[in-house]
């Protein structure tokens, strides 16, 4: 079935990535798969470069590093069959430039309750969902319509 699983993680909101990440995780055991964790970070602005710490791009690589290890450890899957990157940059480029590093089968991605600026504007989902190379499955929070 699907071999390499492609799971992006937004840290910002990780209850979001729950249902996403449980579902990448089943598709993973039942097929013997793998699953890679990505999580994208913004480009610091320039007009805001002089007013943060030099350090502040390392600083924001390992702390989403460390969040991310932790996820990977508490997923439930084995340590050889999960992995995790951060990568830097517009989210949805990102997401696909990661699924073709690693040639994914399927990402697995959580999406925001919809609202209508989405239909205009379009959801980092919605450009994975039209742009990528492989199968996409969006994963809705079940609980996002009590809210």
């Amino acid at each position: 079935m699907y071999k390499q699983i492609l799971v992006p993680v937004d840290l910002a909101d990780t209850d979001l990535a729950k249902p996403a990440i449980a579902t990448a995780v089943s598709m993973a055991k039942t097929s013997g798969g793998t699953v890679r964790l990505v999580n994208v970070l913004p480009m610091t602005p320039v007009m805001l470069a002089e007013y943060v710490p030099p350090d502040f791009d390392v600083q924001q690589r390992k702390s989403s590093e460390e969040a991310l290890a932790i996820i990977a450890k508490e997923c439930g899957l084995d340590a050889t069959h999960v992995s995790w990157t951060v990568r830097q940059g517009g989210i949805y480029h990102e997401v696909l430039e990661q699924a073709k590093a690693i040639n994914a089968d399927l990402i697995v991605m959580s999406s925001h309750r919809p609202a209508m600026r989405t239909y205009f504007l379009g959801s980092n989902a919605g450009h994975v969902v039209r742009y990528a190379k492989c199968s996409v499955l969006v994963v809705r929070n079940p609980h996002a319509n009590e809210k």
